[in-house]
């Protein structure tokens, strides 16, 4: 698997098909394996590049420089390194932030903008978000990550039919170094674009399931304050949508990039 040097860490990424660019952040905890059922959709009529962000998977781990600006700059350099100009940047969950910040900060580089359960403010979340900062936090801190793990897996996908894909990402998260989830997580819940969304004018596609830990409503609210921004919501899935329901997500994604 191919490594580039960026930003002061070695990212690992994977690259297959060719035509548009379609570069697939991940979650928080995870790694690029999240978009194992969308690579060989749509790697049959584009470029599809996964990257494990920093301090998860087999990219660096660094011991600071944590947060979402940090990412943000890795991927613009990714991009450089393998000669991308523009790219549809589809970003899940932390990854929705990434690339919510990539839009913001280097528009250029955006061809179109896919964020799937996530949002712009991760820092003005109200009650949900100061919720999730101290209750993961102190779950981390008093419990450790093994746990944490297997929570977080169970929460996402809890069906008896899930069992499979909820032993995979829990053994993804279990994987991951504690400074660098906890760095990873810290700063996250800090980040936000504040007024800098509605300066955003990129053809976007906000994915929400119906189930997922913030509302659709959530999604409504900031879709209404870009310029150019259309909302799907996918029926049955909880927050990890790419992967608990991919045939859905896919024709959504498809559609959208077909203009249909």
């Amino acid at each position: 698997m191919p490594k580039v040097k960026v930003n002061n860490i070695e990212l690992d990424y994977e690259e297959y098909g060719k035509g548009e660019v379609l570069l697939f952040l991940h979650g928080l905890g995870s790694t690029k394996a999240d978009w194992d059922a969308q690579i060989p959709f749509f790697s049959k009529k584009y470029r599809v590049v996964v990257v494990d962000l920093r301090g998860h998977g087999k990219t660096s781990i660094p011991s600071k420089d944590y947060g979402v600006e940090f990412m943000t700059e890795d991927i613009k350099q990714l991009l450089d390194v393998l000669k991308i100009e523009k790219a549809t940047v589809v970003g899940f969950s932390m990854g929705g932030a990434v690339a919510f910040q990539l839009a913001s900060s280097y528009p250029e580089y955006i061809n179109n903008l896919v964020i799937v359960n996530s949002g712009p403010d991760f820092n003005n979340m109200g009650k949900i978000g100061e919720e999730l900062l101290s209750s993961r936090t102190e779950f981390l801190k008093t419990k450790g990550l093994l746990p944490l793990a297997k929570e977080i897996a169970y929460n996402m996908f809890p069906e008896g039919n899930q069992i499979e894909i909820r032993n995979q990402f829990e053994e993804r998260c279990k994987e991951n170094d504690y400074s660098a989830y906890y760095n990873s997580f810290v700063t996250l819940m800090n980040w936000g674009l504040g007024d800098r969304l509605n300066d955003i004018t990129v053809r976007t596609l906000v994915v929400a399931s119906d189930m997922d830990y913030t509302p659709v409503s959530f999604k409504e609210e900031y879709v209404k304050r870009m310029p150019n921004a259309t909302l799907s919501v996918i029926e049955n899935s909880r927050h990890g949508a790419v992967i608990d329901q991919p045939e859905a997500f896919n024709k959504i994604l498809e559609n959208f990039l077909n203009h249909e």
